[in-house]
């Protein structure tokens, strides 16, 4: 009775937490080639129109009409071993390619004007079938597009303001597996009778919200520039639901039916210094905070199921989770050397994880992570370049155990890498 029990504490657990289990490692700020050649290091430089992004007042050095075309192609991998039975799984290889767009216009005026659209937060997991943590996850997707309208405002060489307003628009789909009954008989005592085959469920939501970015770049002497940038937390409301399959003598008590939750992803900021060090090699620093304590409970709103006999309440209804996520922070570094039409690029990244070892799950196996990059630009033509860039993430070795402070449902070691690989074609008039 207690491990009956036991498996729709996992069910409830799953359904509060999994959808925004995708947060904070899976945050991209790779929207962009030139800035993700330098690591991302762009909040003080901000000179092309990915500054919408990294720090709107770079949008207003942009002069007359510019188009930026491109996307990122994602291939992560992750294994897991069991500290129990020692049982392994490689994740199922997939490649994401989440795309981004800018357009741009500024005059002599000091004005500038622009719209982006990227994407933020995004990724996903999958598992193989069968595997020991397919009643925690198979397969967890999220996409999150931002459209982004911007004006900025040159109020001299030195100094720049730029202020954005954002919609996102986001989608969530997950499955995995329920542990469930051929039959359930009433009698005294109660006599439960596992299925050798799992039942499963799929939880499919989208959501929308709004909020705004703000920037600043200031050039004190003209070979030194100084930006501060902060992107507002975004609340989505989603609505959805919740489909379960092949749940046999349970299928009475779990009808799914339409579901809502929120989910507050995190306000960051940015803040960075970019130093001329001769006219062809510019050097920039960094420094990312992201406000992951916005997360701190979820609540899934679903209708409240028939009570189930064996427990004495019902298996479906309204549940809620507290968080502990905590704040955490980026280390950018990124050089740029011109030659000529052609410019070379490198970049070094130190990411701090703001996910605790108590709420780490296969859909999210997230870590510290080091980070390296290497980029390229050309102009190949009067009004036309193209910039390419490839970044290599190591992620730490991820020990979760279900002892002390830790209390993990699913204790084990993850091992994961990551390799990106960015195209943008740019146009300038």
């Amino acid at each position: 009775m207690n491990a009956f029990r036991s498996c729709f504490v996992v069910l409830l657990v799953s359904l509060v937490s999994a959808s925004i289990a995708l947060g904070g490692g899976f945050q991209l700020n790779e929207v962009g080639a030139r800035a993700m050649g330098m690591g991302g290091a762009y909040a003080a430089r901000a000179n092309d129109l990915s500054a919408m992004y990294f720090n709107p007042a770079g949008l207003a050095y942009q002069m007359g009409v510019g188009v930026s075309l491109g996307a990122t192609a994602i291939l992560p991998s992750t294994s897991f071993t069991n500290s129990t039975s020692r049982n392994a799984a490689d994740m199922v290889k997939q490649t994401f390619t989440p795309p981004h767009f800018y357009l741009g216009y500024g005059d002599k005026s000091g004005w500038a004007f622009g719209l982006g659209v990227f994407c933020p937060f995004g990724l996903g997991t999958e598992w193989p079938e069968g595997w020991e943590g397919k009643y925690i996850a198979l397969k967890t997707d999220l996409q999150n597009f931002v459209v982004n309208p911007t004006v900025a405002y040159k109020v001299n060489d030195q100094l720049s303001f730029g202020l954005g307003i954002s919609y996102t628009w986001s989608t969530v789909f997950m499955k995995y597996n329920i542990a469930t009954y051929s039959q359930v008989t009433i009698p005294p005592p109660p006599l439960p009778v596992p299925s050798a085959v799992p039942g499963r469920v799929e939880l499919r939501a989208e959501g929308s919200g709004w909020s705004f970015n703000a920037g600043m770049i200031y050039k004190p002497v003209p070979d030194l520039s100084i930006g501060i940038s902060y992107r507002h937390s975004t609340l989505v409301s989603y609505s959805g639901s919740a489909t379960f399959y092949d749940m046999l003598a349970l299928s009475p008590y779990l009808r799914g039916g339409p579901g809502r939750t929120k989910i507050e992803f995190p306000n960051q900021g940015f803040a960075g210094i970019a130093y001329q060090i001769s006219p062809d090699l510019s050097i920039e620093g960094d420094f990312q905070w992201i406000g992951w304590t916005t997360y701190k409970e979820l609540k899934l709103e679903m209708p409240t199921g028939t009570v189930f006999p064996l427990t004495g309440r019902p298996l479906q209804g309204t549940t809620a989770s507290k968080k502990t996520w905590a704040n955490a922070f980026m280390g950018r570094l990124g050089v740029e050397y011109l030659l000529g039409d052609v410019s070379l690029r490198l970049g070094a990244i130190y990411d701090k994880t703001p996910q605790p070892n108590s709420t780490l799950t296969p859909e999210l196996p997230d870590a510290n992570r080091i980070e390296g990059t290497v980029g390229l630009g050309y102009k190949f033509a009067a009004h036309y370049s193209v910039d390419v860039a490839y970044q290599f993430i190591m992620f730490s070795d991820r020990t979760v155990t279900g002892a002390g402070g830790d209390l993990n449902v699913f204790p084990g070691t993850y091992k994961s890498t990551a390799n990106l690989i960015a195209l943008t074609l740019n146009y300038v008039m």
